[in-house]
């Protein structure tokens, strides 16, 4: 498909299935967690998705080498990865999806801080600080509220952190060497790194199966195949056809479905603080995102 100048319909249906896709990726972590141990799923999911994602970059004759020069950032990448998701995955041992949503999806508000000190030509603006401080506001505010929706101090942390993890990931693909690699070479590096990583130290977090049940089985696959494999690489594709600031404008539809899905199928609570917190977290990544119009002088 041809590079387009903007989201049509195709687009915008595909970056909305995304968005339905990771809102549900924390509520199949939440009930796989039930069967088996977190760290341990995080690691197996990474090992899984890496054997699809490799057959399918083979199957498509992606240029996968380590000579480009991104191996060392792709290690990198790979050690931040195993860290972003073995926080995420013991997160929602703690709390809850709906807090999780809103900590874990602040992303763009380490990113943008990052870009800032890093990259000189993404300074921080005056609409980029507003939407910063909107979505700092948003997050204090759930953090603040302990009460709300039934969260735990030690859960918002540890997403809070995996989110930075998230961001930096970002950051290191677009300053260094990494950047030379496909798409699915970045991806290999991270879930091969990951998986190396989570697998022995799932050992010291207690026994790999937990209440195991049938239903457990299909959701991992669902999260390995669906989400990490389909989910990740569809992202690339889209990427590579349509601008990314538009694309960008989506990024607050994920924590809104993962807050809808959370009270939908675990009948978790959403009160005042989750939807305010909510409601500003989104808002301040519309404004981060969002690129300003520039005017054209009349003739």
């Amino acid at each position: 498909m041809s590079r387009k100048t903007s989201i049509d319909l195709y687009g915008g249906a595909a970056l909305l299935a995304l968005s339905l896709m990771l809102g549900l990726n924390q509520v199949l972590i939440k009930v796989t967690n039930d069967g088996l141990q977190p760290v341990f799923s995080a690691g197996l999911r990474s090992s899984v998705a890496f054997f699809c994602v490799l057959a399918w970059a083979m199957w498509r004759g992606k240029t996968l080498t380590i000579r480009d020069g991104s191996l060392i950032a792709g290690m990198i990448t790979g050690v931040l990865f195993a860290v972003e998701f073995v926080f995420l995955f013991l997160a929602l041992d703690y709390t809850t999806v709906a807090r999780v949503s809103i900590f874990f999806y602040s992303m763009p508000i380490w990113m943008t801080i990052g870009a800032h000190l890093f990259l000189p030509d993404e300074r921080i603006t005056p609409q980029k600080m507003l939407g910063l401080s909107l979505s700092m506001i948003g997050v204090a505010w759930a953090f603040a509220d302990r009460g709300a929706g039934g969260g735990s101090i030690i859960g918002d942390i540890l997403c809070t952190i995996g989110a930075m993890c998230w961001a930096a990931i970002g950051l290191i693909a677009r300053v260094s060497k990494m950047n030379r690699a496909v798409p699915e070479m970045q991806l290999l590096y991270q879930l091969s790194v990951s998986a190396v990583i989570l697998l022995p130290l799932s050992l010291l977090f207690g026994p790999l199966i937990r209440d195991l049940q049938p239903i457990h089985v299909p959701l991992f696959m669902i999260m390995a195949i669906g989400v990490v494999s389909i989910g990740f690489l569809s992202w690339f594709k889209i990427l590579s056809i349509y601008p990314a600031s538009e694309m960008a404008s989506y990024s607050f539809l994920a924590p809104v479905f993962g807050v809808i899905f959370g009270w939908l199928f675990l009948d978790e609570k959403i009160g005042v603080t989750i939807i305010g917190a909510l409601t500003l977290v989104s808002l301040g990544i519309v404004l981060i995102n969002r690129k300003p119009k520039i005017s054209v002088p009349p003739n």
